[in-house]
Parts: structure tokens; sequence; C-alpha cells
């Protein structure tokens, strides 16, 4: 649909993302709904160059991955804007601390890619109480027998971050009737808390030491980069799993490596530290161990969600009604 910049009376907005993704983003049928709401002015087409020219007249930004940080200089040029809705996860690499002393109002669709992660890591969980990559590995050297079948049910799960996607892990493994047996580690949740989520707390150390799968859902902060690192990998258990879905640094690479490279631990790991790992990578050839290239959260088609939650955002917020993905200033430090 042609954008409509020239309604008066509605408040301007602008879409700045990465000109290959914006139309799967925000196709026809969201933009129609958009137009309705406000004046959408033409896409950036050119990225950087293009940029503090779209700000200028903005109200409302949709922003997206490949959208430039919106830093003091940027909104120095941008006297209107009162709202970014971002249609990806999260907002640490486009906002500043200018965003919030301008009082600009800032919601992430991360809940809407928070699903497609969820789905993915508990494919994950299934695959990996089986230890399915060592069975396969060994399955040239002939059928195993039931005795050696590693099963699902009842084994012990540790979850490494309540965060939304946690949370969503946690709710997944107590619908699925496996009998789980969940332990959860975040220094922000309380016992009771926990216990609502249908898991007991430890400290990281103990997670590690009961858990025969452990998944990471932490963010990437400075209490978190390395935290699990050569100690608490020796803790897990002897045909333990690791799963990370999160953020690669999270996890020391070389000591993972380690593990995995004496077939003691299995891995999962759709990020890692460096991100990619560098051609010939010792955990690209692994048996034992599955990289995939940071497509838990949505892809392809999954991506109009995002898009979706977004303009929801922009109906809500011109309502006065509350925005379900408002990230606060406060709460900046311990998201993703």
């Amino acid at each position: 649909m042609t954008a409509r910049p020239d309604r008066p009376g509605l408040p301007q907005a602008v879409c700045v993302m990465d000109p290959a993704i914006a139309d799967q983003v925000l196709p026809a049928e969201l933009r129609e709904r958009l137009a309705a709401l406000v004046r959408l002015a033409p896409d950036v087409p050119d990225g950087r160059a293009g940029f503090p020219a779209a700000l200028a007249e903005a109200e409302i930004l949709i922003s997206g991955w490949g959208c430039p940080r919106l830093t003091a200089d940027a909104l120095a040029g941008a006297p209107r804007l009162r709202a970014v809705m971002h249609a990806a996860g999260s907002v640490k690499s486009l906002v500043s601390d200018a965003v919030w002393e301008r009082g600009i109002v800032v919601s992430s669709a991360a809940d809407a890619n928070a699903g497609s992660v969820v789905a993915y890591t508990l494919a994950l969980i299934t695959l990996a109480a089986r230890r399915t990559l060592s069975m396969a590995a060994r399955y040239g050297d002939g059928w195993p027998g039931f005795g050696s079948r590693s099963g699902a049910d009842g084994s012990t799960v540790g979850i490494v971050g309540a965060s939304r996607i946690g949370r969503g892990v946690l709710a997944g493994l107590r619908r699925s009737g496996a009998g789980h047996r969940l332990l959860l580690s975040d220094p922000y949740v309380t016992d009771e808390e926990a216990r609502r989520l249908g898991a007991e707390r430890v400290e990281p150390a103990e997670l590690c030491r009961r858990s025969a799968v452990v998944s990471v859902h932490a963010p990437l902060l400075p209490e978190t980069t390395g935290l699990l690192d050569a100690g608490m990998l020796r803790l897990i258990p002897d045909g333990g799993v690791l799963i990370n879905t999160a953020r690669g640094a999270i996890v020391d690479t070389e000591a993972l490596t380690r593990e995995c490279a004496s077939g003691r631990l299995e891995a999962y790991l759709d990020v890692t530290d460096p991100e990619p790992l560098p051609s010939g990578h010792p955990l690209l050839s692994l048996p034992n161990v599955l990289v995939t290239p940071h497509i838990a959260g949505a892809q392809g088609s999954e991506v109009r969600r995002l898009g979706q939650y977004a303009v929801a955002e922009v109906e809500r917020w011109l309502a006065g009604e509350p925005l379900l993905g408002e990230v606060t200033h406060q709460a900046l430090s311990h998201l993703a």
C-alpha cells in the first residue's frame, strides 16, 4: 500500500528498519491498519543516511532490526517524537538515556518474539532429554537396546533466568505432562514466586549439580557474563545437556568446548560467543553439539507477529491505554 503522509489531524509515524525485512514485518494489511491511525510517512530506503530527515516530523517511530541508535544527537533533530514502537525484541542497542530524558515512551515486541523462542527451546529440551545427538552419532555402531535409551519423563530441567522466555519454557514444561522436576535460578525471584512458576528456586551451582538439562534464558549483564564458566559446567552431571537460546557470552565457550569434546556433555546452541563462530571451530564439528545460526526467534513469515504487536501498541497508545510491551528506564538494566 502507498503511504499517506498528507492527513492533517493525525500524528505522523515513520517506519525505520532494514528494507529487506520491512515488508515482512509490516505487510500491506498492517500498513492499512496504521494508515487509519496515523499519517504514515514513506519508509526510509537508505538506512542511516535518511534517518535524521525521517525523524524530523515524526511523532511515532516504528523501529526494527537495522534502525540506527536513538542518541541525543539523533533526537535533537526529532523535536516531535513522543513514542517508539520497536517491532523486534531487545531495545538495548536502540535506545539511549536521552530517550527517557525526553519523556519518550518505548515499547518492545519482545513478547511476540518470545513465543517462537519458547517453542524452539521446548523442542530442544525434548531432544536433549533423549540425548538425541549422542544417540544419533552412535547409530552406525548398531541399534541401541531399550535399556540404553534415555527418556524425557521425570528428568530434572534447570532454567537459568526467569525472563519472559524462561517463564514461558517453565509453563510449557508444566503443560507437557512429562513430570519434569523443574529448578530455577534467578536472583530477582523469591522462593514463593518460583513455586508459583512450578519450580524450586536454587543457586546456579546447585542447579547445575542437579540438572540433566540446563537451559539458559538470562539476559546478558555484567553479572551474567561468563556465569556458566568451567567450574559451573563441571558440576553438570555426566551425560548432561546445555541449551543456550539467550546470549552466547553467558557461557564460557572454551570450557564448554572442552566438556563437549570429552563427550561428557551435549550442547544445543542457538547463540555463541563469538557469534558467529569462526570457521573450523570444534563446536561446529562435534557430533554431540548442534549449533544453529540464531534462529530461535521469529523467522520468515513469523516476523509478521512483531509488526502486529507494534501496530496494536500504536492503537493502544493513541487510545490512552497502557502499553503491553512498555520498557521503562528502570527495567532496562535487567532486560535482555
